[in-house]
């Protein structure tokens, strides 16, 4: 019953610049107050567009061009700030399956391992070049392999990296541990009858 396998993620890119882009950035405050994680994806990014909007200006997660894009490629510290997993969960629910950073945060890594959307890093450089080529053709596909930790635009094929240890839970499913502990649930009764603050009341 483990969570479903992650190998191979193709779709469009989105680009979005900039270092050190929090978490407050990526979903506002005022949307922590959801009791679920439905229709939040509609409100990633909201601040910056409308601050971009006010300048006559496209923040890229509200720009038609980038509407289907699935493989966003950021820079340095992505998802830095506060540790709410709302932040992952909004760009998931906007469509993004997969992300190219420099670097993350890693509490925001470790919620987007959480939600089986894998997070790779590559330097500047190649951040750079991946952002202009999707600017420059922004229905293009891009196809990544969790295996081979590659990311292709036509032919093509860029290394990136990926933490190992990630890597091996998209590739066997173990990113999932709400799967896992239904797959041992007798083994997780077992383990609770014996503790006291939990045996006392069952």
């Amino acid at each position: 019953m483990a969570g479903e396998i992650v190998s191979t993620i193709a779709g469009p890119g989105i680009p979005l610049r900039g270092n050190d882009i929090d978490t407050d950035r990526i979903i506002p405050a005022r949307f922590l107050k959801c009791v679920t994680f439905d229709g939040i994806g509609e409100h990633a990014f909201e601040d910056d567009i409308k601050g971009l909007a006010d300048k006559g200006e496209f923040h890229p997660f509200a720009d038609e061009c980038f509407a289907n894009g699935s493989i966003l490629v950021a820079n340095k510290n992505f998802g830095c700030g506060s540790s709410r997993e709302h932040a992952p969960q909004s760009l998931k629910r906007w469509g993004i399956e997969a992300i190219v950073a420099e670097s993350y945060s890693e509490i925001f890594y470790g919620n987007c391992v959480a939600l089986a959307m894998p997070c790779f890093t590559a330097d500047h450089d190649t951040c750079v070049k991946l952002q202009d080529i999707i600017e420059n053709k922004p229905t293009a596909e891009l196809r990544i392999e969790v295996a081979e930790a590659t990311i292709s635009i036509g032919q093509e094929t860029i290394q990136l990296e990926i933490q190992s240890g990630a890597q091996g839970q998209f590739l066997d499913g173990s990113w999932d541990a709400r799967a896992g502990l239904l797959e041992n649930l007798d083994g997780v009764k077992e383990v609770a009858a014996k503790l006291p603050y939990v045996s006392n009341y069952v």
